[in-house]
């Protein structure tokens, strides 16, 4: 699914076996950008609303934000990370 090849970034070798695989990288970035996008989505929401912001639509907007920014950096570490081209998850990734 990684993009690198398309846009002639990738040579078709594969990384070093000391790397992080694929989902494991992926899983990590979801983490991380989870919280940052709950707190930039919950001070977005602050700012919109000013006093009228009450908990359940703070709520709602970091859930928006933790689900989309999440989501969004999972895609673009996907399409355009060296250890998500797939000759590196064929040998890299465990098959579950």
């Amino acid at each position: 699914m990684a993009l690198r090849c398309f846009f002639g970034f990738s040579d078709g070798e594969l990384t070093r076996a000391d790397s992080k695989p694929c989902s494991r990288l992926m899983r990590h970035t979801a983490g991380v950008f989870s919280v940052g996008g709950a707190l930039g989505f919950w001070i977005l929401c602050r700012l919109h609303y000013g006093p009228r912001a009450n908990v359940p639509r703070s709520l709602r907007w970091a859930s928006t934000g933790a689900v989309t920014v999440s989501a969004g950096t999972t895609l673009l570490v996907c399409l355009f990370s060296p250890e998500c081209e797939p000759q590196n998850i064929e040998a890299y990734d465990k098959k579950k």
